[in-house]
């Protein structure tokens, strides 16, 4: 019986997923890998295949030698390089078909996302910013699944009060919008205290406090919510680390400023 060769979309499904999953949880029981087999026809096993595939493409993983699964990864290199100089058009693209997979579209999918964008926005604007909605929410789900769905500071599990921080702010940086060595996930207060620049992390993902939040020492607010992370070190991610490079950007140009 002849092998049914992966098709375009069928690939960047796999890839898709492979972004918002931890290299540990690729294996064929797991749920969300069962889910998409089905929706693709393929095995389980196949789909789980297919991600450690894209693992030995993955530099990040590379360099923490884990090597993945080298014998599809000619298959994998070109979407994996796609992805690399096209970032924001690779994942609405895989949003895209995953909702047709689903039997639904983009905007339906995403309604909730979507709910303020004015009526009155049409044409090429509107889909600018659909996929720009788009995308931050697939942002976040990579970010979140890098730290098990935990605030990295504080261990805090509740989806509602967590966020997908930008290390380089989204306005800042488009090539790294959706760069996972990007993004920290945080609760809401320390989201807020790392955008504002009260708070920032050295390179060895180490809480730092400004001057400014440092003035505050006494007050019951800071010895409730700070004290218990000062000098503390991230939850070290599942799969991609926060990139120095950016971490050294926020402490020169938002921490202290």
């Amino acid at each position: 019986m002849k092998r049914r060769l992966w098709t375009r979309e069928e690939m960047i499904l796999a890839f898709n997923l492979y972004l918002k999953m931890p290299f540990g949880k690729m294996h064929s029981r797991n749920p969300q890998i069962i889910e998409l087999a089905n929706l693709i026809g393929r095995s389980a096993n196949s789909v789980a295949l297919r991600l450690v595939n894209y693992a030995s493409c993955d530099p990040i993983l590379q360099d923490r030698g884990i090597s993945g699964m080298v014998g599809g990864k000619s298959q994998c290199q070109p979407f994996w390089n796609e992805f690399i100089e096209n970032r924001e058009g690779l994942v609405y693209e895989s949003e895209k078909i995953l909702a047709q997979y689903q039997h639904t579209d983009i905007e339906t999918k995403f309604r909730q996302e979507l709910l303020d964008i004015p009526e009155s926005l049409k044409g090429k604007t509107r889909i600018r910013e659909v996929k720009t909605r788009v995308n931050q929410n697939v942002f976040r789900q990579i970010i979140l699944a890098n730290y098990d769905g935990k605030c990295g500071l504080t261990g805090i599990d509740l989806p509602e009060l967590l966020v997908a921080s930008h290390i380089i702010p989204w306005k800042d940086d488009k090539e790294n919008r959706l760069n996972p060595e990007n993004g920290i996930c945080l609760s809401s207060l320390f989201d807020k205290a790392f955008d504002c620049g009260l708070i920032s992390f050295n390179n060895d993902s180490k809480v730092l406090f400004s001057e400014r939040l440092e003035k505050n020492v006494g007050k019951e607010y800071f010895e409730t919510y700070f004290i218990p992370v000062r000098d503390k070190q991230l939850t070290k991610p599942m799969k991609y680390h926060p990139n120095t490079d950016f971490l050294e950007w926020h402490r020169d140009c938002v921490f202290n400023k």
